[in-house]
């Protein structure tokens, strides 16, 4: 019997932990703050966004939102940076990507304090995420570590692999999986574009983590009986429905879902757990900034 994971219950188990330690925070007079910027007139970046602001009034942190327009010299985006920084309102900073292709990215998140990079993504947090002494652990790959350990999935001694490279998933989770640490301890093969007869290589695993962004790459054929599959992939593909498309992951869910113990659909799955986590990283943000110590679980 396949257990289907649903994302939704266990985000909102998350956000309600984050919301009482926000709670705690401000009875000692401190009100945890995340300020979102969107340089982009993308539809998707839009929805994000205000997906993310929404998780913020539900859970108690106060959400600031900027928006600056796109066609603006890459400066004033790295001003609005820095008088974030500055600000002691602020203890969290997010831009949403993409930016325009006038500002270089990795410039964009050198820029951010990194006691404020609640994305986890500046320079200082990725090596210390590697060297096991994480200060923010990126919130898409820990949120795959919460979904493990709310359906008691072991990831110690077990063969883990990551399909996809990326610095938002890929690379952190396989940093994740190796880690001495609770949700780690796993033996890790990542897999990417370049990787040579992938299938032989999933089916090998206890745990897959799908983040290549290859619409159902993956099916039950690439699949070992028993494995638990983590989709973090989610493409926008066209369909004969009302709105003519449909959200499909990395993973031919209908095929792997006969193979796989546990698995995550798609949408529904990782989701939700993403913005629970940027959410649990600004509560911590403000805590060390603050030096109110809350007991994040």
């Amino acid at each position: 019997m396949t257990t289907i994971i649903d994302g939704n219950e266990i985000a909102d188990r998350i956000r309600a932990d984050v919301a009482e330690r926000a709670r705690r925070l401000n009875d000692e007079g401190v009100t945890p703050g995340l300020a979102t910027v969107l340089m982009s007139d993308d539809g998707g970046s839009k929805t994000y966004v205000s997906m993310k602001q929404r998780a913020c009034e539900e859970t108690g942190i106060e959400g600031i939102h900027h928006e600056i327009d796109p066609g603006e010299p890459a400066e004033v985006l790295f001003d609005r940076i820095d008088r974030l920084n500055e600000d002691p309102a602020v203890h969290g900073i997010l831009v949403q990507m993409p930016v325009p292709d006038h500002v270089d990215t990795r410039t964009v998140l050198e820029r951010i304090d990194p006691m404020k990079d609640v994305d986890g993504f500046h320079p200082e947090n990725v090596g210390r995420l590697v060297a096991g002494n994480a200060r923010y652990k990126p919130c898409t790959p820990h949120g795959v570590q919460k979904i493990l350990a709310a359906c008691d999935v072991d990831t110690e001694g077990k063969d883990a692999v990551v399909v996809g490279r990326s610095d938002i998933v890929g690379k952190p989770m396989a940093n994740l999986f190796v880690q001495r640490d609770q949700g780690g301890n796993a033996t890790v093969t990542v897999c990417h574009s370049r990787t040579a007869d992938l299938a032989a290589k999933t089916r090998e695993a206890d745990v897959v983590v799908a983040a290549a962004g290859v619409p159902e790459m993956i099916d039950g054929e690439m699949l070992s009986d028993g494995v638990t599959v983590i989709d973090v992939g989610i493409t926008r593909v066209e369909a004969d429905t009302e709105k003519g498309y449909e959200l499909v992951g990395d993973v031919d869910f209908e095929s792997a879902k006969e193979k796989a113990s546990a698995i995550t659909p798609v949408p529904g799955g990782v989701g939700p757990l993403t913005i629970a986590m940027l959410m649990y990283n600004t509560v911590k943000a403000a805590s060390l900034q603050s030096g109110v110590p809350v007991d994040l679980p």
